[in-house]
């Protein structure tokens, strides 16, 4: 007769290329000091050999770099995250604040109003239809 052995799941682990060079695998949930530093860009996930790590199947717990602009009222490392996409050194985006990050990469991204400059294409401020001339 066979023994049957139960598998137990490993803990899911993800690799980080740390600030100094070295790969680290570290369990699931992130500490949230490193899911930080993930989110601002100041680390980055890498295969366990060192190699860049391509997106796929990321566990719900392992942050990322954002891949659009965040909202105006999202969290600072949100912004910092948005500006190192956008080129910017993790520290030199750490160094700004919020509303220095969202004047930097979040102005002229959002639509204002329509392109004749009507706030919403109706008739322009001031001469509401309907108004009897004076």
């Amino acid at each position: 007769m066979a023994e049957e052995h139960e598998e137990t799941a490993a803990p899911a682990t993800v690799h980080i290329l740390g600030e100094g060079g070295s790969v680290f695998e570290l369990a699931l949930p992130l500490h949230e000091t490193i899911a930080e530093k993930l989110a601002k860009g100041h680390v980055r996930r890498v295969q366990p050999d060192g190699t860049p790590y391509v997106e796929g199947d990321r566990p719900e717990a392992v942050p990322s770099l954002p891949e659009s602009r965040p909202a105006l009222n999202a969290v600072k490392a949100e912004w910092v995250g948005w500006a190192v996409v956008q080129g910017l050194k993790p520290d030199e985006a750490e160094g700004l604040t919020k509303a220095d990050l969202i004047e930097r990469f979040g102005a002229g991204q959002e639509p204002e109003g329509t392109p004749d400059g009507t706030p919403d294409g109706n008739e322009p401020e001031g001469s509401p239809e309907g108004t009897p001339a004076e």
